[in-house]
């Protein structure tokens, strides 16, 4: 299936002179002057190889027929990741490499996003908030309620972040899965 190149976000998968690659990031470009681009991070799926690619925001690129379905996160040992369809309860095991970054976050019980190809995993979308606990940071500053300055602080998975200077350490907090930054207290 042709799709215009502006239209590809990350977790995308698209094939390339009969090879498939998966999108890591995807970036649009407007220059002052020129032609506005689409600049892709890609990785090929069948060695891990990574390209990066720009296409004119208006070209055409063959998107490949992935397959989408919620999994529920149960283990990880070393096979991998492994997840759990809940419609029929088959398992299947991700590798690392397909996980990436989203590793952290990554939950017992947590339903996630799985692309497949040909019952082969390609891609993990995640839920775009999770609560964590922060297990360490600054102690709280008396005074300071409202303020534009943050603070680092260790969330219970081992990921930093930024804090507001109220927030101390045990609070439960809800944080993008995107980018691992803060956006409120939990309300449990």
């Amino acid at each position: 299936m042709k799709v215009i190149a502006s239209t590809l976000r990350k977790g995308n998968v698209v094939d390339k002179d009969g090879k498939l690659y998966v999108i890591l990031t995807a970036e649009n470009i407007h220059p002052g002057k020129g032609t506005p681009v689409t600049q892709l991070d890609m990785r090929r799926i069948t060695d891990g190889v990574k390209i990066s690619e720009r296409y004119r925001t208006t070209e055409q690129v063959e998107r490949a027929f992935v397959e989408d379905r919620e999994h529920t996160f149960l283990y990880q040992d070393g096979e991998g990741y492994h997840f759990m369809n809940p419609e029929n309860y088959e398992q299947i095991a991700v590798p690392e490499d397909v996980i990436g970054d989203a590793a952290p976050y990554l939950q017992e019980g947590m339903a996630v996003t799985l692309s497949t190809h040909n019952g082969v995993p390609l891609a993990i979308e995640l839920p775009q908030r999770v609560t964590l606990e922060i297990v360490e940071t600054e102690p709280v500053t008396k005074g300071q309620t409202a303020s534009s300055s943050y603070k680092p602080a260790i969330l219970s998975n081992g990921v930093k972040t930024s804090v507001p200077p109220h927030v101390s350490t045990g609070t439960r907090v809800v944080i993008m899965t995107a980018d691992g930054s803060y956006v409120e207290r939990a309300k449990d």
